[in-house]
């Protein structure tokens, strides 16, 4: 019979199993720092020299799964930059989601400040710059479903579907590896700009409760997060983690003076700029069963539901005063039900072969709605209109199974094993519409947001199969090699084939460069190929169509194609005194046949491309405000930049130690390329150019550090965020709704300090006062010119969120 292991009640498997897990829990608590649950641990030398993010905690000597398939590779050793993020680290961040949480630890990481209409009721990250859809988001290193949810909204992160991670109960998380670099030979499609995997804990005994109650400077946004997590022994041979979250935030609004309808009557507004209110609930469990020395069974997964609500533009009373005298301002609302589950086994010795055999299933459902809204139409044809409707539905889905072989070989003259590593995958997607009641699409639709008419309704799917092979070895005992390649059929869009080469040379143990070379590739979402919808404002309207629709031909669309990227990355891994510890990482991430909304057609030609589609524009918006896109393989970008993290540890003696913290990116996207479009203009205006390339910071950088003092530990960090330019449209003036012609406006950049001071009364109970944005910085105001109905900050280019300072109380009592 297996025991668990002393002090913290890991499971033992073979001996090999439990050195791999007793290095990962050690590096892990010694780099934590303050350890809510023990603040002796706290009072305790500093932790271990190596390489992570940002944050007090280095965790060199844990063991890591993210851009290897060796079994016991260690962060410091990584022939690619991966960066290792414990939990301790993303709890002192202040944040109250697992998404802005690595935004204020990696200086890579980023979001869409606003991401406008449904994109605001989701929550995903981008990577270097990129779209949410080329980050590969693995749970305990398998695959995760994306969202059904597509940001409608054009900008940076158009047409994404990326991975939802607040969907992920932050309790259940042990730490989170987040490879920087190019990983599609490694594990299939959207990994261009790298991977973030999410390892979950594996405890035997223990938990804690956590409440975190904050709110905004301006007395609004208040938001609650309670968890929960326990863990059990499941005999001698098993472990059982639970998680359970409820998160509630309320809306925000900062619209400002609405001059395209004048003054609001009795002290009205348009409340559409600001965060939407939520609900969410979350639940997730990990679990592990040795059934003998060398066969584990294993399990886990998540289930969330959120309900949420987001503020669209306000309408003056001329458009419907018998139902809404004093004007109106609809609500966009979702019920979601996000949920995944793995089941797998693993083992050793299999002729020779450590094996994994999984399989994961997930799916997103959102329910869409509009609520406080009406139908002016057919309030104009039959005298009634609804208040409420249902617009329909989105319902994504995937089915992955994977057997994953791996085992060393001894060749001569080699100083080290050649580790041999063979896998399959296959994948089963499939993406549903669902038409939304009739009153929410006839007759122009619901205000703010049509429902989805029958003829964009569709039920789509596609099957992939995917083989690949990693070998890794070394050629001297100072010089590190990996080769990988993949090969995937898609039974849509065909054939790709990719290939990574790494390497790493040590000069001494303080000194080593890495580098590697890849090509990748990243699949048309099925939301990209069939999703059909109209976004409509007082003023405007502009329809998306389904890039292999009739409706889309009329304007020039064509068949989707994979994205093809090259990636190049060179870095330096320095340790030139103890406790010092620096990365140095060069990135440049070529991209062909990049997916972007283009092809944008206005006026006429926009209207009878709709109508084709089924869609009906509302009467009351102009025809010259009216504008139709699809989505095209419309550009080729370069991505460039530099990425640095910097560690060390300092003592004071009496007065305690600091963990000091760099992190740096720098960043520059450029389009090299632009597709033709219709009547042999390119695909993509000023404006799209933008926001591929300018829209996003040039640089970010996080400095600060942790003091530890007996029960005390003050965090405080500063990040700036480097300047962004976009073309804004003018909503005013000769050029009002041109697509050809726009106003650069440049975002100065901006300054956000973090301060976080906790103490642990005793060894179960720590409490903490924070704030997120010290000095309550907003983003730069748009002029007047081009500013609609209120809306004053750049939704596109905006590097902070426009709430402003927040301060937060949190308290964890650990049993």
């Amino acid at each position: 019979m297996k025991k668990t292991t002393g002090n913290r009640g890991r499971v033992r498997a073979d001996a090999k199993t439990q050195r791999k897990r007793a290095a990962v829990l050690a590096a892990f608590m010694l780099a934590s720092g303050a350890a809510a649950a023990a603040p002796s641990d706290e009072q305790k030398g500093a932790p271990v020299s190596g390489q992570q993010g940002t944050f007090a905690g280095t965790v060199q000597d844990v063991v890591v799964s993210t851009g290897t398939r060796e079994t016991d590779k260690k962060a410091a050793q990584s022939l690619s930059p991966v960066d290792v993020i414990g939990a301790k680290d993303l709890q002192a961040t202040g944040q109250q989601n697992l998404r802005d949480a690595l935004i204020a630890i990696s200086p890579a990481i980023a979001r869409q400040e606003y991401a406008g209409d449904t994109a605001v009721l989701k929550d995903v990250l981008t990577l270097h710059g990129l779209s949410p859809d080329h980050v590969l988001v693995l749970v305990n290193g398998k695959r995760r479903h994306t969202s059904a949810n597509v940001s409608l909204d054009s900008g940076p992160q158009q047409g994404s579907t990326g991975v939802d991670i607040d969907t992920i109960p932050v309790g259940l998380v042990d730490h989170i590896e987040i490879l920087r670099d190019g990983a599609s030979a490694q594990y299939g499609s959207d990994a261009i700009a790298g991977v973030i995997n999410i390892i979950l804990k594996s405890d035997t005994h223990g938990g804690s409760i956590e409440n975190a109650t904050g709110q905004t400077y301006k007395g609004d946004g208040l938001r609650q997060s309670n968890s929960a997590t326990a863990a059990i022994a499941l005999g001698q041979n098993g472990f059982l983690d639970l998680s359970a979250e409820y998160d509630r935030r309320n809306h925000t609004v900062r619209t400002g003076l609405d001059d395209y309808f004048g003054a609001y009557p009795h002290g009205l507004y348009n409340p559409i700029e600001g965060d939407p209110s939520s609900t969410r609930e979350t639940v997730g469990f990990n679990a592990g069963y040795f059934v003998s020395n060398d066969v584990e069974l294993y399990g886990f997964g998540t289930y969330a539901h959120r309900n949420a609500a987001a503020y669209q533009n306000y309408r003056p009373p001329i458009v419907l005063p018998a139902v809404y005298p004093n004007g109106f301002s609809p609500q966009e609302t979702v019920n979601e039900n996000d949920y995944s589950f793995t089941v797998g086994a693993k083992g050793e010795h299999l002729f020779g072969w450590t094996w994994d055999l999984s399989s994961t299933y997930g799916g997103d459902y959102n329910g869409l709605g509009m609520v406080n809204s009406a139908n002016s139409g057919l309030f104009a044809a039959t005298g009634t209109t609804p208040t409420d409707f249902r617009l329909g539905s989105l319902e994504s889905r995937q089915w992955t199974s994977n057997l994953d072989l791996s085992r060393p070989f001894r060749l001569p003259l080699l100083p080290a094993p050649v580790n041999v590593s063979v896998g399959l995958e296959q994948r089963h997607e499939t993406y549903q519409v669902g038409a939304g009641e009739p009153a929410s699409y006839l007759d122009g639709g619901a205000q703010a947001l049509p429902g989805f008419a029958p003829v964009s309704a569709s039920n789509n799917s596609r099957d992939v199969l995917g083989t690949y092979i990693d070998l890794s070895t070394k050629l001297t005992p100072k010089w590190q090699v990996e080769l990988a390649g993949r090969y995937e059929h898609y039974s849509d869009v065909g054939d790709t084939t990719n290939g990574k080469i790494s390497t790493r040379y040590d000069f001494t143990p303080r000194i080593a460069v890495r580098g590697s070379v890849s090509t990748g590739f990243r699949a048309p979402s099925l939301a990209e190929e069939y999703f059909t919808n109209l976004n409509v404002s007082p003023a405007s309207a502009q329809g998306l169509l389904a890039a292999n629709s009739n409706a889309a031909r009329l304007i020039g669309a064509a068949p989707l194609r994979p994205e093809a990227s090259t990636n190049y990355n060179l870095g330096l891994v320095l340790n030139p005194v103890h406790d010092l510890n620096v990365t140095i990482d060069a990135y440049q991430i070529n991209i062909r046949n990049r997916i972007v909304i283009g092809g944008t057609a206005s006026g006429a030609a926009a209207i009878a491309a709709m109508s084709a589609a089924g869609i009906a524009i509302p009467s009351t918006v102009p025809a010259s405000a009216v504008s139709a896109s699809y989505f095209t393989n419309g550009a080729s970008t370069r991505t460039s930049g530099i990425d640095l993290t910097g560690t060390y540890h300092s003592s004071f003696g009496r007065w305690g130690r600091v963990d000091w913290d760099l992190g740096v990116n720098l960043n520059n996207t450029s389009v090299t390329g632009i597709a033709p479009g219709q009547n042999g203009r390119p695909a993509l205006n000023a404006q799209q150019v933008a926001w591929l390339s300018t829209s996003t910071p040039k640089n970010k950088i996080i400095v600060g550090g942790t003091w530890h003092l007996d029960q005390w530990a003050v965090s405080l960090h500063e990040t700036r965020y480097g300047p962004t330019t976009t073309q804004a449209t003018y909503f005013t003036g000769p050029n009002a709704f041109s697509t050809t012609n726009f106003l650069e406006f440049h975002n100065a950049p901006k300054y956000i300090t973090d301060l976080e001071v906790r103490y642990d009364v005793n060894r179960h109970l720590q409490v903490a006062l924070g704030a997120n944005n010290l000095f309550d910085a907003y983003p730069s105001k748009l002029p007047a010119i081009a500013q609609l109905e209120g809306f004053q900050y750049d939704a596109y280019g905006s590097q902070i969120g426009t709430n402003g300072g927040f301060y937060y109380l949190r308290a964890r009592y650990q049993f």
